[in-house]
């Protein structure tokens, strides 16, 4: 069983409705990353993406760091996202060892 089969399009400027056959599609948000509450705190672009240190996922506070679509303006996808999480997850692991 299928769980997708098609979708349903609407031309807003003709008003007309089809019907077309699909098995899965990709849903993109935006180009904007959620990131407003981090104005003021955590440098980033004009855009609002997240700059980090190098190719690390270190922003300029220390003990934080930036994953995925937040931060990778050019790839912004869940490949990204997966990949940049386990360096944030590694940065942070680095980070805290060198506390004690």
């Amino acid at each position: 069983m299928k769980a997708l089969n098609g979708a349903i399009v609407y031309n807003k400027k003709t008003g007309e409705k089809r019907k077309i056959d699909i098995e899965g599609f990709f849903v993109a948000i935006g180009h904007k990353p959620n990131t407003d509450l981090f104005k003021g705190v955590l440098d980033m672009n004009d855009t609002g993406y997240l700059i980090t240190k190098g190719k690390s996922t270190k922003t300029n506070l220390p003990g934080v760091f930036a994953a995925g679509d937040v931060q990778d303006h050019e790839y912004r996808q869940a490949v990204t996202a997966a990949g940049t999480g386990c360096m944030a997850a590694l940065d942070a692991e680095r980070y805290l060892g060198a506390l004690i």
